[in-house]
Formats: C-alpha cells, structure tokens, sequence
C-alpha cells in the first residue's frame, strides 16, 4: 500500500458520505447540499491526485491499476444513479435517465469483457485508453454541474457529450476486447 493506492481507497469510502448526503437533502436546507459538492469535489480530486503521486514518485502498482478504476467507476454511477433516481432533489439537479443507462449499460459491458478475457487469458492488465480518461473528466463534469445545478442549457450539452463520449469510448473498449482475445 502507498498514497496513491490510499487515495483510491479514501475516494470509495467517500462514496457511500456524498450518497448520504443527497439522501438527506432538504430543499430548504443548503447544509447537506454543500456537502455533497463538497465530498464529490473532493473525491474526484482524489482521482487526479492519485494518478499524479503514483507517476511522480513511481508509485504505479498492480493493485493501484485496478483500485483506481474501480474507485472511479463506483463514484460515478453511485452519482449517476443518485441523481437520476432520488426524486427528492430539484429538478435542476436531476439527471436524465437516458444519460445515466448509457453510462451503466457501458461500464457493465467493460466489465463483463474484462471478465471474459480473464477467464481465457487468465490474465489482465487493466490499461485505460485516452478516451476513457476524457469520458471519465466528462461524466465528473457533468456531475458536478448538476450538483450545482448549472443552467439548463450547459447541463443539456454536457448530457449529450457525456452519452456520445461513453458510446464513442465503450464502442473503442470493446473493439480492444476483440483485439486482445485473438
């Protein structure tokens, strides 16, 4: 274990304090609110953290290939979700359902291709394409916007990118699936 791994961990443990912060977000109340974009910020900052310890101090690991992802992939669709499914939120912070199925109907389809390749393979390396890095900053923004409840315009926009970057990016994942089970 070294920081760049601990940041990853510290990112899944904040998920579960942003979910319950939305949970308990009364209208007339901006407490809870500031929380949650506040523990979203934070989390997405271990993200871009953890990438920078890791590569300055050569502290790429196994393990750190696969936590990172994993703690990425559990904060963005446990927001996603929240998002578009907590009906006690306002509206301007709802995210549209569509978007939300694009972003779990591909991660699933990832992570069932990983499953497949390892089971033949017995092995995988988990290595992220440039697109995937862009799709993932996109869904954060996208996220965040909601979460402070952004013009309708700017959040629509960022609807539509998030879904044609997770379809453009899921489609590149599994064409590399293909490659690397021939």
């Amino acid at each position: 274990m070294n920081l760049a791994n601990n940041l990853s961990i510290l990112r899944v443990l904040l998920i579960p304090v942003f979910v319950l912060c939305l949970i308990y977000h009364p209208v007339q109340n901006g407490f809870f609110h500031l929380l949650s974009v506040g523990f979203f910020i934070l989390a997405c900052a271990t993200d871009a953290v953890d990438g920078y310890v890791a590569r300055r101090f050569n502290q790429k690991t196994q393990l750190g290939s696969y936590i990172d992802p994993i703690a990425d992939k559990l904060l963005i669709l446990s927001a996603f979700v929240s998002l578009s499914f907590m009906s006690h939120l306002p509206e301007p912070m709802r995210i549209p359902a569509w978007v939300t199925v694009s972003v779990i109907t591909r991660d699933v389809i990832i992570l069932m291709g990983s499953m497949v390749i390892f089971i033949m393979s017995g092995r995988l390396k988990a290595q992220p394409l440039m697109i995937g890095k862009l799709t993932t900053v996109v869904q954060m923004l996208t996220l965040f916007l909601a979460l402070v409840m952004a013009p309708e315009s700017l959040r629509h926009v960022f609807f539509v990118v998030t879904v044609v970057l997770t379809v453009v990016s899921g489609v590149l994942y599994i064409r590399r699936g293909e490659g690397m089970l021939k």
